[in-house]
């Protein structure tokens, strides 16, 4: 039985599919299925059902399938322990927030790159909020306030943010002074949401409501410019647009609180050292911004 069959159906499983393990595996679909026949003809069962629709887990399958990710996950910890000192290999996958990754994360993530020759990095750059479990990410990076789930969390720095408005919008609406003002004025917003506010050190939820929806935080930096409504947005990306006035913060007695930061990882008693070592080249690069690039540069 090869380590490397026993991965391949993790993510067959995990994915639903051969199309779409074979992405996350880059390889070909034939060498995902020449594995799976292996597997399958070393352990005399089959595991997987294939459909017109992907591959659903037979009843052997669906308790395979923890005992390989088992397996698999101990593999690579052993690996990792017998690795010389600060050597890192394998693959990792990780999802990262399009709207400033690039210039926040991407930085780091390169700077990882470069030093581990033998590491596979994939990283994924999206402002949707990624599934890490089902769509087989080993970790990724959030800004914000993070929603109770099963995922260990680790804060590696903050960002500032501001509510904001277009002066087109204040002179035909007003600006709110108070999170009671506020809930009759449009929003530009990423989904049905709840916006925190400071009362001095307290913390409150402030209702929102708007018109416009986007996944994507350049996307309502233009509505907000545009006038639609009153955007919550980290400083970084509307500090020019501050600059000139195009837009004018708002809630100045009841500010936004910092965002939050942080790399989230599935649940597990041994997160694996890249990740690891990531987590720790980011909370330097927040801790000293000029560290990465300094380095980088060498």
């Amino acid at each position: 039985m090869d380590i490397e069959e026993l991965r391949t159906f993790v993510e067959v499983a995990d994915a639903g599919g051969v199309s779409p393990a074979a992405r996350r595996l880059g390889v070909s679909k034939s060498i995902v299925s020449r594995r799976l026949a292996r597997l399958e003809a070393d352990l005399g069962v089959q595991l997987l059902s294939r459909t017109t629709r992907g591959a659903a887990l037979t009843e052997a399958g669906i308790t395979f399938r923890d005992y390989a990710a088992r397996v698999c996950g101990e593999i690579d910890i052993a690996r990792e322990t017998i690795l010389p000192a600060g050597e890192l290999r394998g693959r990792l996958r990780i999802a990262a927030p399009h709207s400033f990754g690039s210039t926040h994360f991407a930085p780091a993530i390169a700077e990882l790159a470069r030093r581990h020759t033998a590491l596979q990095i994939q990283a994924c750059y999206t402002d949707r909020f990624v599934d890490l479990l089902s769509e087989g990410f080993d970790c990724a990076i959030r800004v914000g306030t993070l929603p109770d789930s099963s995922l260990v969390a680790r804060r590696v720095g903050t960002i500032s943010a501001k509510y904001v408005a277009s002066p087109g919008y204040i002179e035909r609406h007003g600006a709110p002074e108070t999170p009671e003002e506020f809930i009759t004025h449009q929003a530009v917003m990423q989904g049905n949401e709840t916006w925190p506010v400071m009362d001095g050190d307290t913390p409150i939820a402030m209702k929102v409501q708007g018109r416009f929806k986007a996944d994507n935080g350049v996307a309502l930096v233009s509505a907000a410019l545009a006038g639609i409504g009153i955007a919550g947005l980290p400083e970084d990306l509307i500090s020019e647009h501050l600059a000139s006035g195009a837009l004018v913060p708002v809630m100045a007695r009841f500010p936004a609180p910092e965002l939050g930061i942080f790399v989230v990882r599935p649940p597990g008693q041994h997160p694996a050292r890249k990740m690891r070592v990531l987590t720790e080249m980011l909370i330097e690069c927040f801790r000293n911004p000029s560290h990465v690039a300094d380095n980088t540069s060498e």
